[in-house]
């Protein structure tokens, strides 16, 4: 199940058709209330949030689920007017997986659901011997859980979202090696991204190394490179 926020009706309407079009099952909202009232019962595998919302906006419904345990770790695509950049950024600071500015191709979007609905199915159901080989890393101060998928600094929990999870464990996999934007943003995101992959990869590496605070420092920046993990003692 997919959960859109939207408030402008042909927008709303004409996702709706196109992704149940496409075989995906879709609850549209027209603002935050009723949308709120649904998660009381049940939570999506995805949400598409509209930025410009009456009332509660998509910025503030970000931040709520991103705060909580139970839908953390949901991937988030954005749905942004264009030109708005100081928004989308924002949005990627507060956890978003994606964004797309409007007008934007139907196409394209169910690009980049199929994309991050692959890569969930593929953390959860597709890298078990992976998971099993690495069940739990640890770096200085730094842990992490892959079947908890929990991460730890100083032994205390440290609430990531989906995609920060997956760039840190890529990071942790590999540490010492210098990892460039271009492979972080292909293993992470996939191939059928389009975004600009210096802003995504920068954007997530910045909130990461933020929520893991002296643990965040550990992360390197190569530049005109990419980035690596490295513990110094």
């Amino acid at each position: 199940m997919i959960y859109l926020v939207e408030d402008d009706d042909n927008v709303r309407e004409l996702l709706s058709y196109a992704l149940r079009s496409a075989g995906f099952e879709i609850e549209a909202f027209e603002s935050a209330m009723p949308f709120w009232a649904r998660m009381e019962t049940e939570a999506p595998v995805l949400f598409i949030l509209d930025i410009m919302l009456p009332g509660e906006d998509g910025l503030a419904i970000l931040a709520k689920l991103k705060k909580s345990h139970k839908t953390a770790h949901l991937p988030v695509i954005m749905l942004t007017a264009l030109g708005m950049e100081h928004e989308r950024v924002k949005g990627l600071d507060s956890g978003a997986d994606d964004y797309i500015a409007k007008p934007f191709s139907v196409l394209e979007l169910l690009a980049r659901v199929r994309a991050l609905l692959r890569r969930v199915s593929s953390q959860q159901h597709g890298e078990e011997a992976k998971a099993a080989a690495n069940e739990h890393i640890t770096l200085g101060e730094l842990a992490l859980n892959m079947s908890k998928r929990a991460v730890y600094v100083q032994e205390k929990e440290v609430m990531i979202t989906f995609k920060e999870f997956e760039l840190l464990y890529f990071l942790l996999q590999n540490a010492g090696k210098v990892l460039s934007r271009d492979r972080l943003l292909n293993h992470i995101w996939g191939y059928e991204y389009e975004g600009s992959s210096n802003r995504t990869v920068d954007m997530h590496i910045k909130t990461l190394r933020q929520k893991l605070g002296r643990c965040g420092e550990m992360i390197k920046t190569i530049r005109g490179v990419g980035y690596k993990i490295a513990w110094e003692e």
